[in-house]
């Protein structure tokens, strides 16, 4: 049985043959899905011969419909953020994982759904909680000061006219709807019908992202993926703008004993750990024929790596959006 909201839509995984690919699946092993959303990469894997999936969501949605959408007795569902899946697995006494895949950002479940705030596309209250808990966007809009909306705009929506949209927001306060949200931003940035992107998107991108807190998350997801992978174990990871990308690019480059070139201002610092990572991937992007499917792939970005046997680090922060 599935609530009265349960997910409808067709889903379609981004890049999913890719995923399935960097993950190399040969039959019999345990994977974990830390973003399992309509549950599409959990399927695949599942398909491709996977004996086991742990699927991770901090959405109680997708966990409580999970079940129905992926009906397979190899899954098992952890209403859980995807940062907590090596302590999550050491306390049910699984061990060390052979493929871990994360889809970073927001599901199509969550934007589909009005109710839940995420998108303008279509009119609902002002939420973009992933986790149904804690602030809401509508309390943060109407209760932030102008400078610490304009920073969440330019910091998480790279957005130019940010001072220019946060006192538009803060004049119209109070705010509760996504269809006022979108109405605001376009007419603080000057937006016209017809131009080829709406403001507005940055805008919502970036108010999500700061509420659910997405890239230290994906920091942290990271450090313990590298400590549930197993020697060998395959890490493949899907991001959708080039913040959550440069965090993952910098993982990798650091854990693989990449370094930055050095200059007569900057020398070479020398790593003292052993690579944790190695055979990284090149970045994957969606081919015409899977933009044309669905165009929602179009900002997808895959990265994968392999694990070594060397221990995992303590925990270090990725680099931010350095």
């Amino acid at each position: 049985m599935t609530s009265a909201g349960a997910y409808q839509a067709p889903h379609v995984p981004v890049l999913v043959n890719d995923v399935v690919a960097a993950l190399q699946l040969h039959g019999g092993e345990t994977v974990v899905d830390g973003t399992f959303g309509a549950g599409g990469y959990t399927r695949a894997v599942l398909q491709a011969g996977a004996g086991r999936v742990i699927g991770f969501d901090r959405d109680p949605d997708a966990i409580d419909e999970g079940g129905s959408l992926v009906p397979d007795p190899r899954l098992t569902l952890v209403n859980e953020n995807f940062s907590q899946m090596d302590r999550v697995l050491a306390e049910r006494g699984i061990g060390l994982v052979d493929g871990i895949a994360l889809d970073i950002g927001v599901s199509s479940m969550q934007i589909d759904r009005a109710e839940r705030g995420f998108s303008f596309q279509g009119d609902g209250p002002l939420d973009m909680r992933m986790s149904k808990s804690g602030m809401t966007a509508a309390e943060f809009l109407n209760s932030a000061e102008e400078a610490d909306i304009a920073r969440v705009l330019r910091d998480y929506g790279e957005e130019p006219r940010a001072r220019a949209i946060a006192r538009a927001i803060v004049a119209a306060r109070p705010v509760e709807r996504t269809a006022e949200l979108a109405a605001i931003v376009r007419r603080a940035a000057g937006f016209r019908p017809g131009q080829k992107s709406d403001p507005a998107t940055r805008t919502f991108q970036a108010i999500r992202i700061h509420l659910n807190a997405e890239l230290e998350e994906l920091e942290q997801g990271l450090e313990a993926a590298e400590r549930a992978l197993k020697p060998g174990g395959r890490l493949a990871v899907v991001t959708f703008h080039s913040l959550e990308d440069r965090i993952v690019k910098r993982f990798f480059r650091e854990r693989s004993g990449g370094t930055p070139a050095g200059s007569r201002h900057r020398p070479v610092l020398v790593d003292p750990n052993e690579p944790t990572f190695e055979r990284v991937a090149k970045p994957v992007s969606p081919t015409e024929r899977e933009l044309a499917a669905n165009p929602r792939a179009r900002s997808a970005r895959l990265r994968s790596a392999v694990r070594t046997s060397a221990p995992a680090r303590n925990s270090v922060s990725a680099g931010g959006m350095q």
